[in-house]
């Protein structure tokens, strides 16, 4: 041990104010060098770890003093000589692929986490540390938060990445939470731009469907509606033989419908999040311009884009002005905003749950199928089905801790 120049300390027991400067201040006065450095604390339990090089050939002096101070403030430690070679080889490890795995869901259980490390260690992936995002749960099951997120680094090259994805979808969808499964990168911890689909995720209704049902079509156009979310038939086609039917209703029912609009539940609380960051936020909707406009007054969206109906002496003509924005138009537009904003493509984000909001969805940094569709979470990299819209933020990976007590309390 004496004659070992890089030395693995790990330390664990109760967690007690200055135990890491009291560590750290001995490898100071021996002036050893620290190679890396980590710790957690589970139920004020510490487990810290430390890797040093002793810089004169004086390690036995190092571990003395370590030993005494460990006995002095009542902790374990354990010491592990590692050789150059194996010192080498862990190096040699930093370019490695890492990933950053979410799991969310209303609560989660060891079942889960279990099934998702085999799926792990399946692709010959490991896991260097694991974190909670969400808040301390209590015993009690009433003060329980809604939610429950646990996110996970992993690093290596996934054996099949498809196949991973698709075994993580289909644990999902078994035992009801989600998995975000993402590339860890600047691009990851800068996020920017966030564009999202309205009618049913913003907000919990097709508006067509509610206009439709006020104009004595509802069963005509809400059939139209669920071929065109589902990609049966072209968004264009559906929306032009959809508006069609609208002919000859009245205005005033628009405005009566906006202001019923079911908001989507979290959309509040990640709205004030993200532009407290700082984020550009965007409406790109195959719904209409009225409803957009009334959201985006309402929660300070940055930008709106939607569908113009045609309106003549205070009734719908069934008629609709200018381009149809459909699936291609959404992920045009995407581009567009994230050019005039100056922000790369893989700091964007979009959110959706209709076929029409897959090509966004495709092109988007971070692509979110939202209560979507069973063909458009196929299609999307990463789903949210388990929680609220809020849900997103932890996809982003924002704490309970930092969000609620210096963002929302403001």
């Amino acid at each position: 041990m004496e004659n070992s120049e890089i030395i693995l300390l790990n330390i664990n027991g109760e967690d007690k104010v200055g135990l890491t400067a009291a560590l750290t201040e001995i490898l100071a006065k021996h002036d050893a060098f620290i190679l890396d450095i980590g710790q957690s604390d589970i139920h004020r339990n510490l487990s810290l770890g430390i890797l040093f090089k002793s810089m004169h050939n004086n390690s036995g002096e190092i571990l003395k003093d370590l030993l005494f101070k460990a006995y002095e403030m009542d902790v374990n430690i354990r010491f592990t000589p590692i050789s150059p070679e194996r010192y080498s080889n862990w190096v040699g490890l930093q370019g490695k692929n890492r990933y950053i795995i979410t799991l969310l869901g209303r609560i989660l259980t060891a079942k889960q986490i279990a099934a998702v490390s085999k799926i792990i260690a399946e692709q010959n992936l490991n896991i260097d540390n694991m974190i909670r995002l969400t808040g301390r749960i209590p015993l009690n099951e009433e003060e329980r938060a809604a939610k429950s997120c646990v996110e996970l680094s992993v690093r290596g090259t996934p054996k099949n990445r498809q196949h991973m994805q698709e075994s993580f979808l289909e644990l999902s969808s078994a035992l009801n939470f989600d998995i975000s499964f993402q590339e860890e990168s600047m691009y990851r911890r800068m996020r920017r731009l966030i564009c999202f689909d309205m009618d049913s995720t913003l907000i919990q209704t097709e508006v067509i469907d509610e206009l439709a049902e006020r104009a004595g079509v509802g069963e005509q156009v809400k059939a139209i509606t669920e071929q065109a979310m589902q990609g049966e038939i072209d968004f264009e086609e559906s929306f032009r033989k959809r508006v069609k039917l609208l002919k000859g209703l009245d205005v005033s029912v628009m405005r009566e419908i906006a202001t019923q609009l079911p908001i989507t539940e979290g959309l509040q609380r990640l709205m004030k999040v993200l532009q407290k960051v700082g984020f550009k936020t965007a409406i790109l909707s195959g719904g209409f311009t009225y409803f957009g406009n009334y959201l985006k007054e309402q929660y300070g969206f940055d930008y709106m884009y939607a569908n113009e109906l045609e309106i003549v002496n205070g009734k719908l003509t069934g008629n609709y002005v200018g381009d149809v924005v459909d699936g291609k138009r959404k992920a045009e537009l995407l581009r567009l905003i994230a050019q005039v904003e100056r922000i790369d493509l893989r700091q964007t984000v979009a959110v959706g749950d209709g076929a029409n909001d897959l090509p966004m969805l495709g092109i988007a940094g971070l692509g979110i199928a939202f209560h979507a569709k069973p063909k458009v979470k196929q299609n999307a990299e990463q789903s949210l089905s388990s929680v609220d819209i809020d849900g997103i933020l932890y996809f982003l990976g924002y704490k309970d801790s930092m969000l609620d007590s210096k963002i929302l309390n403001e």
